[in-house]
């Protein structure tokens, strides 16, 4: 432990440190899903939504994925995983960039500020938005703690990356007195759930051979390495069937841009498929986070302009 931070040329707890701890590339998860709910509000409100909510939602994703992020590095470092066989990208507290005591106080300090953040929405959508956010906050914690080692973490992605903050962001930004649930939103929400799991799965598949030997049961230990890029595949593939309902809905080019992401998804999955195993991997991390934002800025620019 001690030589991994004298060698490394990251101060500890510094500003620099503290960036890579809160992995800004994972960014684009958190922002999709509030960005497509908010595109349809926009238009569903004849382009008159309620902005404040909609950067309240905003604000509030971005910290619940920092503190996210936070967690799975505190508790992954002591539960040992982020040993030296570990693939995926480095970790703040196994490699000595942060202690694990400024760790706990981060987790402890985002974890408040997002609650501070979430709780005017109770303004906009009433007293509800509390037990959203408790929600929110517990699932994050037991992601890390207890789910992900059971093989539920896809299901987590699901709800809390599309259903959720999609039909939250859309109920929210709609003026009082608006239907504030269609099929459509729910589509979409579903769409991009599945999305933003492929990054998971991607992170899983990497890491397969290690998660087997810690007992880890993730999706992907279940289903094996070939089933795994079967299912990358058919993720994107339905998201963007799914979007079919956009155009039964009259926003026809929410249901077409799409294309452009699985042309990215499918060349991506071709990636995958020749690198296998391996630190290699990372860079399909990398082109897989690209593409869910790719999808997000398709369909919220395809609700906009239809």
């Amino acid at each position: 432990m001690n030589n991994k931070k004298d060698n490394s040329p990251i101060t500890t707890n510094s500003l620099k440190a503290w960036f890579l701890a809160a992995r800004p590339k994972t960014l684009t998860g958190a922002a999709t899903p509030v960005m497509i709910g908010a595109s349809l509000a926009t238009v569903d409100a004849a382009w008159h939504p309620q902005f404040i909510p909609m950067l309240l939602c905003f604000l509030f994703a971005f910290i619940m994925q920092i503190d996210a992020n936070f967690v799975n590095d505190y508790f992954d470092f002591k539960r040992g995983n982020d040993d030296e066989t570990r693939l995926g990208p480095k970790r703040a507290c196994a490699e000595g960039w942060v202690t694990p005591g400024a760790m706990q106080w981060a987790i402890g300090l985002t974890t408040v500020l997002a609650c501070m953040v979430g709780l005017p929405l109770v303004i906009y959508g009433g007293w509800q938005m509390i037990l959203i956010g408790v929600l929110c906050v517990v699932f994050c914690f037991l992601y890390t703690t207890w789910l992900s080692y059971k093989g539920l973490g896809d299901i987590l992605v699901l709800v809390f990356f599309g259903i959720v903050p999609v039909m939250l962001t859309y109920y929210l930004c709609l003026p009082a007195g608006s239907q504030r649930f269609t099929w459509e939103a729910f589509a979409a929400s579903v769409a991009c759930g599945l999305v933003v799991d492929n990054l998971l799965i991607v992170n899983n598949f990497r890491d397969i051979d290690n998660d087997r030997r810690a007992g880890k049961v993730t999706l992907v230990v279940r289903l094996g390495a070939e089933w795994s890029l079967r299912l990358y595949r058919d993720l994107g593939m339905a998201a963007c069937l799914i979007g079919l309902v956009f155009y039964v809905c009259h926003h026809q080019a929410a249901c077409f841009f799409p294309v452009i992401y699985l042309t990215l998804h499918m060349a991506t999955l071709r990636e995958m498929e020749r690198i296998r195993k391996g630190r290699q991997l990372n860079k399909v991390l990398g082109l897989t986070a690209r593409n869910i934002f790719i999808y997000g800025l398709c369909v919220a620019i395809g609700f906009l302009v239809s």
